[in-house]
C-alpha cells in the first residue's frame, strides 16, 4: 500500500511562532489557521470560561481593524471564517481565494499583536457567552450532555473537572486587567502555530509569515497546567436532571490510555469496534438486537473531538438514550455484557481488519474534508496544528496511521481487559423530570 505523502514544511520565527505550510495547487484557495495553545482545561483557576470568552473577544476588533472589519474583509473577499474552543487549543481559521492571502495574514497578525481589549468589548461579549450557555445548555434537551456533565464526576483535578463554559460568577468577576493579562499570557506568538494550506508555495508562505508576524513581541512561555489525575480505584456515579427531554440517558466514560503509547493505538481500534456507527458492537447489540436503547454514540474524546486532538487525560465515552421500561442499572448491565464479550473472547482478525479499513478511510476523509461543508482543508489543518503543538512534529500526519494499522487482536483484547473495568469508569445518569417524561 502506498504511503501517505502530504507536502509539509515548517519553521519557527525568532519570536517563537511556529509556521507550517502545506501547498496544494488543485484550486485557487488558501486556508489560514492560527491555533493558540489555550483551551478549556488550560485556563487557570478563577478564570473558568476565559478560553471560550476569548474565542468571542478575538472578533471584536484590533488596533488597525475595527469591530467587524475582520469579518467584513474576509466575506468581501469571497471567503469564510470562524473559530472554536477545544480542550487544549482555541483556533481561528478562514478560507479565501488565494489572491486574498496577504489580507488574511495582515488581519490575523494585527489581532495577535494588538487585540482591542476594552470594557465595552468585555461587557458585551461576556453577556454573549452567558446567553450562549442559556440557549445551548440550560434550555436545550440534553444540553451539555455528556461533555459538561461527565467531567465533574470523572475527574478530581480542577482543570479537567470544572465547568468549561465558565461559571457565571467567574465571568462576572473578571476585570479588564484580568482579561488583558490573559491575552498577553496565552495569545503570544510563542504559544501559537500559524498554518498556511492550499494555493501557495512554501517560500511565499514563510516570506509572508515573517513580514506580518515576525515583529510581534515574544512573551514568557505560560506555565504548564497540571492536568494529571490521581489513580481511580472505584466507580464514580452522578445524576443530572433532564428538564426537557423525555427519555432517560446514560453516559459512561472510561479513562483512556495516554497519547501515543502502545495502549493508545490499541484503544483506538477497540473504540472503533465498539462505537463504529451502526456497525459498532454497542449500537448493534443494545439498539438493533436487544432494543434496550433507542440510540447510542461514543468514542475516545466524544463528543468534542477524536483520538488525535487532545493532550492530557481523556475518556472513552458511550452515550446511551434508553427506553424508560429499563432502569439505569439494567441498561448498564446490557452495556457491560457487550464489553465482557470483548474482554473474554477478544475480536477476530477479520473484524480487526474491517476496523482498520474503516479507521484508515475515516482518517483520509478527515484530511481531505472541510468543516461543515464550507471550509476547505479544515481536517488537515486541525491535525497539523495538533501534531505541531502537542508532538512538535507536523510530519506525523504522514506516518500517524502506522501505529494503528500494526495493532493485533491480542492487543485489543488486552486493552479491553485493562481499561474497561468498573473501577476505571464514571457514569452520569440523565433523569427526565419534565411533564412529558416517559414513565
Amino acid at each position: 500500500m502506498a504511503k501517505l505523502h502530504i507536502p509539509i514544511e515548517s519553521a519557527i520565527l525568532p519570536n517563537g511562532l511556529r509556521v507550517v505550510v502545506s501547498p496544494d495547487r488543485v484550486a485557487p484557495i488558501a486556508t489560514v489557521g492560527v491555533y493558540y495553545n489555550i483551551g478549556f482545561r488550560l485556563e487557570p483557576r478563577g478564570r473558568s470560561g476565559f478560553a471560550h470568552l476569548f474565542e468571542h473577544m478575538m472578533f471584536q476588533g484590533s488596533e488597525n481593524a475595527g469591530k467587524m472589519v475582520h469579518i467584513k474583509l474576509i466575506n468581501s473577499s469571497g471567503g469564510v471564517l470562524n473559530g472554536s474552543t477545544h480542550y487544549e487549543v482555541t483556533n481561528y481559521f478562514q478560507a479565501v481565494p488565494s489572491n486574498a492571502l496577504e489580507r488574511v495574514l495582515w488581519l490575523e497578525a494585527d489581532r495577535m499583536r494588538a487585540l482591542k481589549v476594552d470594557e465595552e468589548n468585555l461587557r458585551n461579549q461576556r453577556d454573549v457567552v452567558k446567553e450562549e450557555v442559556r440557549v445551548n445548555v440550560l434550555n436545550q434537551p440534553y444540553g451539555g450532555f455528556p461533555w459538561l456533565d461527565l467531567p465533574p464526576i470523572a475527574y478530581r483535578n480542577w482543570p479537567n473537572a470544572h465547568n468549561f463554559y465558565g461559571d457565571f460568577q467567574d465571568l462576572d468577576a473578571a476585570t479588564l486587567e484580568d482579561v488583558q493579562a490573559f491575552f498577553r499570557t496565552y495569545y503570544a506568538p510563542s504559544n501559537a502555530v500559524l498554518l498556511l494550506l492550499g494555493d501557495l508555495q512554501p517560500e511565499e508562505g514563510f516570506r509572508l509569515a515573517r513580514r506580518y508576524f515576525e515583529d510581534i513581541p515574544s512573551q514568557a512561555t505560560p506555565p504548564d497546567a497540571d492536568v494529571s489525575e490521581p489513580p481511580q480505584t472505584e466507580e464514580r456515579r452522578g445524576v443530572v436532571e433532564e428538564k426537557f427531554g423525555t427519555l432517560p440517558a446514560l453516559a459512561i466514560g472510561y479513562h483512556a490510555p495516554g497519547r501515543r503509547t502502545p495502549d493508545w493505538y490499541a484503544a483506538a481500534m477497540l473504540d472503533q469496534a465498539l462505537h463504529g456507527g451502526r456497525a459498532g458492537r454497542i449500537y448493534r447489540r443494545l439498539v438493533l438486537e436487544q432494543q434496550v436503547a433507542v440510540d447510542t454514540e461514543g468514542g475516545i474524546h466524544y463528543p468534542m473531538g477524536d483520538v488525535f486532538d487532545y493532550n492530557g487525560p481523556m475518556q472513552m465515552v458511550t452515550r446511551i438514550l434508553h427506553k424508560p421500561e429499563y432502569t439505569a442499572d439494567q441498561t448498564v448491565a446490557a452495556f457491560d455484557a457487550v464489553l465482557g464479550d470483548v474482554q473474554q473472547r477478544g475480536i477476530t482478525g477479520e473484524e480487526l481488519e474491517q476496523v482498520k479499513v474503516k479507521f484508515r478511510s475515516d482518517y483520509y476523509s478527515q484530511l481531505e474534508g472541510g468543516r461543515g461543508g464550507y471550509l476547505p482543508r479544515y481536517g488537515l489543518m486541525h491535525c497539523l496544528a495538533c501534531f505541531t503543538l502537542f508532538d512538535r512534529d507536523p510530519q506525523l500526519v504522514n506516518t500517524m496511521l502506522d501505529g494503528f494499522l500494526e495493532v493485533t487482536p491480542a492487543q485489543v483484547q488486552a486493552v479491553a481487559q485493562k481499561y474497561l473495568q468498573p473501577r476505571n469508569r464514571a457514569i452520569v445518569i440523565r433523569r427526565p423530570v419534565g411533564k412529558g417524561a416517559a414513565r
